[in-house]
């Protein structure tokens, strides 16, 4: 007799709540093995495979492509064992879990889930580790009253998965009965709650706006996925962290000579934006508050004794920050090869939430874009970031004599509550010397 297992949309770990379904990976009456990957998924961080730790025949699939989906919804039920008509038996190695370990579910070998407790610094995805299958998640599971919610109200179930979206509510005193989710079978999400806290009556994603809602020949384009993780992080960073923004001008010669010669001496290349890292962690090691971040419930500014690395990339899906760890121990070779193979990544779609989180600083070359200047938001929750414009020739004052030189505008946006202006200028002047005469990173090789 066949046993039909559901396999539930897991936690793909950093606190994701939901991800949207890109591309099946299989069709109902399919053979899958253990741990074969079934679906393609996007979250907020990147795009994943998900395998299925069971093996045997596709029955359902729920979702079509393009639905988001909380964690614990269904993805797919799965056939094991031989079938009840007498077919070809299904394979039965996967019924009792698979031996891989993806956040959300594992094999069955240990008896408890357990969790890595985090520390205050920023951890990479793969410190969560998982030894048991989660417990299956009630597709409307009942919750605790909201405080604040009027008496009368009717008792029964909320249909509402994540702790997040509860949370969310709660702090706002925020009644979940009187919302219509707009989630699989009225699941509410979090974009309900949001819309709400708005002003905005949630409405099924399947209703047509209204005609009148924009003018004719507009278009609206979902802030989702990537995009959407974006929006939040953005509006997040211009809520909560008082930034202000310096920047120098800097005659960058002689780091492009620099790296001329390194180039002309054989060996792998060196790119401009490893020497400017190295630059950066060496500056950060001087004035160290500005590799930190504020924890608000403690009231205390934390700073890492690390530099994890992010860097702003460009990509079809939009912008993401991947982050090179521990990037003040690599040389400029080493940090070359790690830009590169997360760039290629990126391009890919290949980047996973341990790529893309955990960063204490962020280097943000926007002149390959041909601007000069920016004033680029913080990356919530780090506490400053560089900003790089384009290196072009201008006039400049070289040894008392006007000089055509390759000039660069240097800014630095920081969180005014780490530091006051005479870190964050200490910090960009060294930055500008070391960009200037780069004999200055001598000292601290």
């Amino acid at each position: 007799m066949a046993q039909v297992l559901e396999f539930k949309l897991p936690d793909l770990g950093e606190g994701l709540t939901e991800a949207e379904i890109v591309r099946w990976l299989v069709q109902v009456g399919d053979v899958v093995a253990v741990d074969q990957p079934v679906v393609e998924v996007e979250t907020a961080k990147a795009m994943v495979e998900v395998p299925c730790p069971y093996g045997g025949v596709v029955t359902a699939r729920f979702g079509e492509e393009g639905t988001e989906l909380p964690v614990g919804a269904p993805l797919i039920t799965v056939a094991v064992g031989a079938p009840a008509s007498g077919g070809p038996e299904v394979p039965a190695t996967g019924a009792e879990g698979s031996g891989n370990v993806l956040v959300g579910y594992g094999t069955s070998e240990a008896p408890a889930r357990r969790r890595r407790i985090r520390s205050a610094r920023p951890e990479p995805a793969a410190s969560v580790t998982v030894a048991a299958p989660a417990p299956a998640v009630p597709a409307v599971p009942a919750v605790p009253a909201v405080p604040g919610v009027p008496a009368g109200k009717p008792d029964g179930p909320v249909p509402v998965i994540s702790p997040l979206v509860r949370r969310l509510a709660r702090e706002n005193n925020l009644d979940l009965r009187e919302l219509t989710g707009s989630g699989p079978e009225g699941l509410i999400l979090r974009a309900d709650v949001e819309n709400a806290l708005r002003g905005a009556a949630p409405r099924d994603r399947a209703e047509p706006s209204p005609a009148s809602s924009a003018p004719s020949g507009s278009r609206r384009v979902p802030l989702k996925g990537v995009r959407g993780a974006v929006a939040d992080k953005l509006s997040r960073s211009r809520r909560e962290i008082p930034d202000a923004t310096c920047w120098v001008d800097a005659d960058a010669t002689e780091l492009m000579r620099a790296r001329a010669a390194m180039n002309a001496s054989g060996g792998p290349k060196i790119s401009l934006l490893a020497l400017l890292a190295r630059i950066c962690t060496a500056a950060l090691a001087r004035f160290p508050e500005l590799n930190s971040t504020v924890d608000l419930a403690a009231r205390e500014v934390v700073q890492f004794d690390h530099v994890h690395l992010g860097f702003a990339a460009q990509t079809e899906r939009g912008l993401v920050v991947p982050v090179v760890r521990d990037a003040h121990a690599r040389d400029a070779e080493g940090l070359t090869a790690e830009f590169a193979r997360l760039t290629e990544a990126s391009r890919d779609g290949r980047l996973t939430p341990a790529d893309l989180t955990g960063g204490t600083f962020t280097l943000n070359n926007y002149g390959v874009f041909g601007v000069d200047g920016s004033t680029p938001i913080i990356n919530h929750p780090e506490a400053a970031m560089l900003g790089v414009g384009r290196i072009m020739p201008k006039p400049w004052v070289h040894e008392g004599e006007l000089a055509v030189r390759q000039v660069v505008q240097l800014s630095l946006t920081f969180d005014h509550r780490v530091c006051d202006g005479g870190t964050a200028g200490g910090f960009l002047r060294y930055v500008a010397d070391c960009v200037e005469q780069p004999a200055v990173l001598l000292r601290t090789l």
